[in-house]
């Protein structure tokens, strides 16, 4: 697999590994344990799991912009990993929430996510800039021995990302059975059970008491029996689940600081493998006549306009994919049977598919390319849209016929039908399938267009677009407690289905840019 490509990749994929496996365990826990450890409502856990996630991606430009200006990418990565490190170390210490200390308590926690934030600015976009860097030296030194050999080293790019992106998922797939694996070995300590629906009922009594909805408290003393409970002391008993409940989740964080370390000793000890930009780049542009100058600054605007372009469509796929740590889970938590399959677990099945499918679709991609049928990279992002399109049109269908209502709706039915578990399966493989059609080939074409002296940036402004799209996703949660939520996934089916149309209108333009 790593024969025809340059050496460093599986060490810089590797490296990933512990912010892939950090991101994943928040994007399964974050929305899901706001709401459980200090009662917000999941439009307002949302709003915070949004801005967050925005704040992992737009911090990749200031963190590109450091490293293209100090060419230490290296360093860089580092201190994006110590910074992280720093942010998980906080979120693992298990504090009770009380209405008295709430407040500063929060507030500790959203300063912990800020460095998680900050630490994966500095991180992601450098690191994706080494792997572009590798590629570039790689085709290079193909160039060096013919034009045969540096048009078959342009190929090996895109094969290149993906690789690199289905062994940083390997980090990715691991993570969401953490949390609700050291949750329930907790809860199992103190003699109770994993229930998804006691903590929001816990935080309604301690907030209402007896003036609790009476068939949410008919529900609550229900399940407070089954998990092992005593229904005759609710107020203990609430106090008492959600502390355990929350602690499990703390522990999961520690795994992320372990990880983050794992990954700074891979980069660490891989370090002299990857690619180290000098200042021999900048003498050679001072040898440049001026028409050379000029045709080169035209030749960069052009690809700075396709780069735009692509990013914009970028915003709305992410907008759409990433409602797998927002709408996605509350839907997995209110709709899905969840009585043997906590609902951060389906986080896995995402990168589960990443590493089962990478192989197949490069190795549809290669056969087409052997025989004279290439896809281009623009192409094969227009197919990624279209399909994600088709996902959203299944749940939309699916969620009709069954004639589900808004989730608050739901939430107060007794005798609610929940939809069966491969429901969300489906929608996690064709969502999957879309993302491999665009987000490692996305980081092809940004590496094929950035200017050499700018690929911080450009990664950075890749990341961006999905900064921008991750701080409209609080949007879904809002329409799925509104709405029937089969109008909430058409929504996400008609946002695809546009992006797709604009993206094919510019194909053409877009392949003569990347030649």
């Amino acid at each position: 697999m790593f024969k025809n490509h340059p050496k460093g990749l599986l060490q810089a994929a590797l490296s990933n590994m512990g912010e892939r496996f950090g991101y994943y365990i928040m994007n399964a826990v974050l929305v899901l344990f706001l709401c459980s450890k200090f009662g917000l409502s999941d439009e307002t856990s949302g709003v915070i799991g949004s801005v967050f996630l925005a704040a992992i991606y737009v911090l990749s430009l200031p963190g590109g912009i450091i490293a293209d200006r100090t060419r230490n990418y290296k360093g860089t990565i580092s201190w994006g990993l110590i910074v992280m490190a720093v942010g998980y170390a906080i979120l693992a210490i298990p504090i009770l929430a009380t209405p008295e200390n709430k407040g500063w308590l929060l507030a500790l926690t959203i300063l912990a996510l800020a460095l998680i934030a900050c630490g994966n600015g500095l991180f992601k976009g450098n690191l994706q800039a080494i792997v572009g860097q590798m590629y570039d030296n790689f085709e290079a030194e193909a160039a060096k021995e013919s034009p045969e050999k540096l048009k078959w080293a342009q190929g090996q790019r895109d094969a290149g990302f993906q690789i690199f992106y289905v062994f940083i998922n390997i980090g990715a797939l691991a993570a969401p059975f953490i949390a609700p694996l050291l949750r329930s070995w907790w809860l199992k300590s103190h003699n109770l059970i994993y229930n998804a629906d006691l903590p929001n009922l816990c935080h309604e009594f301690i907030k209402s008491g007896t003036a609790m909805d009476p068939d949410h408290m008919a529900k609550l003393t229900k399940l407070t029996t089954e998990v092992g409970g005593n229904a005759g002391e609710l107020s203990t008993f609430c106090q008492q689940y959600l502390d355990i409940f929350n602690t499990g989740i703390h522990y999961s964080f520690i795994a992320s600081v372990t990880m983050m370390l794992v990954s700074l000793l891979i980069f660490y000890l891989s370090r002299k493998k990857f690619p180290t930009p000098g200042k021999k780049e900048t003498l050679a542009t001072q040898e440049y006549t001026a028409e050379e100058k000029q045709s080169m600054a035209k030749e960069i605007k052009q690809r700075m306009y396709a780069l735009y372009a692509v990013l914009g469509i970028a915003v709305f796929f992410w907008f759409s994919f990433h409602q797998n740590g927002q709408s996605l889970s509350l839907f997995a938590r209110d709709f899905v049977q969840t009585d043997k399959i906590a609902p951060e677990i389906w986080q896995a099945v995402n990168p589960f598919f990443v590493i089962i499918l990478t192989p197949i679709i490069m190795w549809i991609f290669s056969t087409l390319t052997k025989r004279g049928r290439a896809i281009s990279t623009p192409r094969k992002i227009v197919y990624g849209m279209g399909i994600a399109g088709l996902a959203y049109l299944f749940l939309t269908v699916f969620s009709a016929m069954q004639g589900y209502p808004s989730a608050v709706e739901f939430r107060g039915m007794t005798d609610a039908a929940k939809a069966a578990p491969w429901v969300l399966i489906f929608l996690y493989f064709l969502l999957t399938v879309a993302e491999l059609f665009i987000s490692p080939l996305g980081l092809s074409f940004v590496s094929k267009v950035a200017p050499k002296h700018l690929q911080g940036l450009c990664q950075g402004l890749w990341l961006g677009a999905t900064a921008v799209g991750n701080l409209l996703i609080w949007i879904g949660p809002v329409m799925y407690n509104a709405w029937p939520i089969w109008m909430c996934w058409a929504v996400f089916l008609i946002v695809c289905l546009i992006s797709m149309g604009v993206m094919f209108g510019m194909v053409k333009w877009l392949e003569r840019v990347t030649q």
